[in-house]
């Protein structure tokens, strides 16, 4: 297993979704995984520290473990099947490991409530990017897309503003 932490959350511009960045611990490689936009809102606002009047529903769960005698222990992202991350929550109760089966996102959202660690399994993990870390880093093959599209632009044709 990979430990990971939250490095950002970022919005698609192809669609509603958010997009949480998970960078394993001592690496660069990153784990994008697409979320929804209140699991997104509810990540940040505990990252960001903010305060609310009321509990969120991540925090009411991770109030009801805690009332129950139970603590949570860690979360997992365990697999990747047909497009679609699986997680699962560690909770210690009564002596037991309980793993609870949930959407990556939510067990995120409790994950960084409960300010417990992030896992990755391997082989989730080997599906993560490595980000270029500057356009002059890159080959020159790989900006042959870039320069394909820019050679097919007729600027003469585009209307000034």
């Amino acid at each position: 297993m990979v430990k990971v932490k939250v490095e950002s959350i970022q919005i698609s511009l192809m669609s509603e979704h958010r997009v949480i960045l998970l960078r394993e611990i001592g690496s660069e490689r990153l784990l994008p995984i697409f979320i929804g936009p209140y699991e997104a809102e509810a990540i940040a606002i505990r990252l960001r520290e903010i305060e609310l009047p009321r509990p969120l529903t991540h925090d009411l769960l991770n109030n009801i473990i805690t009332e129950m005698g139970g603590q949570v222990s860690h979360i997992t992202v365990n697999a990747l099947r047909n497009d679609t991350f699986y997680a699962y929550i560690t909770v210690k109760l009564g002596g037991r490991e309980l793993e609870i089966d949930a959407r990556p996102s939510d067990a995120i959202a409790l994950a960084v409530r409960a300010n417990v660690p992030i896992f990755v399994e391997d082989d989730v993990m080997a599906e993560g990017i490595v980000p270029a870390a500057d356009i002059s880093d890159m080959e020159d093959d790989d900006l042959s897309i870039f320069r394909d599209f820019v050679d097919t632009l007729d600027l003469d044709d585009m209307p000034l503003q």
